[in-house]
């Protein structure tokens, strides 16, 4: 907890550029960054099935190429999004 109490003939900028820094260095920051994006790591089964998942699917985009059905899209992130012509 980072608490900053005002002096005397300050303004609340600086007082508040004196907590951010102190905020800063305490880590507090950081440390609630870590814990809100936290991912647990996969298991190797998980990312066995994601393998093989994606080779599947790129074996299947690769077909629909070579019969010409895929000409004008492309690919992003697993999904097929239409290309617009400006």
């Amino acid at each position: 907890m980072v608490e900053v109490q005002k002096k005397e003939n300050e303004n609340s900028e600086s007082m508040l550029r004196r907590f951010t820094r102190k905020w800063q260095e305490s880590g507090v920051g950081v440390r609630a960054r870590k814990r809100r994006f936290y991912e647990k790591e996969a298991t190797r089964r998980e990312r066995k099935i994601r393998a093989l998942y994606r080779t599947e699917k790129k074996k299947e985009y690769e077909k629909l190429y070579k019969l010409g059905k895929l000409e004008e899209e492309h690919f992003r992130k697993g999904k097929i999004y239409q290309r617009r012509s400006i």
